[in-house]
């Protein structure tokens, strides 16, 4: 399963918290001043690189050494 078949989606709250969840269930919350960069990375980046994006916030993402 890839980040096409399960992707993530996010949404933010009013006090500025960003919640990732993939597949109905919310995976991190980002707070603080590293919400107000995701968000600022979310709005320049196409729907690829969104998903990019969410996926090295939540850690769950390839870091090269797997076989």
């Amino acid at each position: 399963m890839g980040l096409e078949d399960d992707p993530f989606d996010w949404r933010v709250t009013k006090d500025g918290q960003v919640l990732v969840s993939r597949g109905g269930r919310t995976v991190t919350t980002v707070r603080g001043p590293a919400a107000a960069k995701l968000l600022g990375g979310l709005e320049r980046a196409d729907a690829g690189g969104a998903q990019q994006l969410l996926a090295r916030v939540t850690g769950n993402y390839k870091r090269g050494n797997e076989r």
